[in-house]
């Protein structure tokens, strides 16, 4: 075998049924008492209030102003929003939208952030940022926006239709097959690649036939989080810690 290097981000990753009440013991552990917590219209009234009800006292305020592609002008919007409660962490649920804003967020404060996913889109896993200004999307790359805590929760992607799962997951599988080809490509990263490509080959189809299937959701959850962790780990920023 030839000689290769692998290196994984700091990031903690937890992963369950019914995990979504962990997160004020996440918020302790990172000596955090004031949430600001970013959602979309879409979860407002199901997976944001119920993380509103799980934060109790430490949730000191709730957006559900998400969109798609994070306009600088959300952004800031929201940013005077963050600046006047105080908050010293963000909690975000949603999908790319809303973690795309909690990351725009962090890389103005440097708060740490806690992310639950409700999508397979990957976001939450990596240290990249797209941004929206007068109509110009820019990417940034940098390990400041990489959330310190994931909390994956498959209860929270039950609520996701065949068709976005289908979106989601074949996403995923298709930066997985470049992991596969890319220069700095290893036999780790190989390894894992091929084990989740094959993984959600299988669950995707049971997941549009039974949107209902749990354990369907949960290997499509686990294997994209799995395939985008060796996709990023080929996409570090250079010069980063950990790069």
């Amino acid at each position: 075998m030839e000689a290769f290097e692998y290196r994984a981000l700091p990031a903690r990753v937890i992963f369950g049924f019914g995990t979504l009440p962990r997160v004020a013991g996440e918020l302790a552990a990172l000596d955090c008492k004031r949430a600001f917590v970013l959602s979309d219209p879409h979860h407002a009234a199901s997976g944001a209030a119920r993380l509103m009800d799980a934060l109790g006292k430490l949730a000191v305020h709730l957006s559900t102003d998400a969109v798609m592609h994070t306009p600088s002008d959300v952004t800031e919007r929201i940013m005077a929003k963050l600046v006047a409660s105080n908050a010293d962490c963000l909690v975000s649920l949603g999908g790319g939208s809303t973690i795309g804003l909690g990351k725009a967020l962090a890389l103005r404060t440097d708060l740490p952030q806690i992310v639950l996913p409700t999508t397979y889109a990957g976001s939450e896993a990596t240290p990249i940022l797209g941004e929206t200004r007068d109509g110009q999307k820019s990417t940034i790359r940098s390990i400041n926006v990489l959330p310190e805590v994931i909390i994956y929760d498959v209860e929270l992607t039950y609520g996701l239709p065949p068709a976005l799962s289908l979106v989601s997951g074949i996403n995923a599988i298709a930066h997985a097959v470049e992991a596969l080809y890319a220069r700095e490509a290893n036999p780790v990263i190989s390894n894992l690649a091929e084990q989740g490509i094959a993984a959600l080959g299988r669950a995707l189809p049971r997941i549009v036939a039974d949107p209902a299937d749990r354990d369907a959701r949960s290997d499509a959850l686990s294997q994209s989080l799995v395939l985008w962790l060796q996709w990023l780990r080929l996409r570090l920023p250079p010069n980063e810690p950990g790069s």
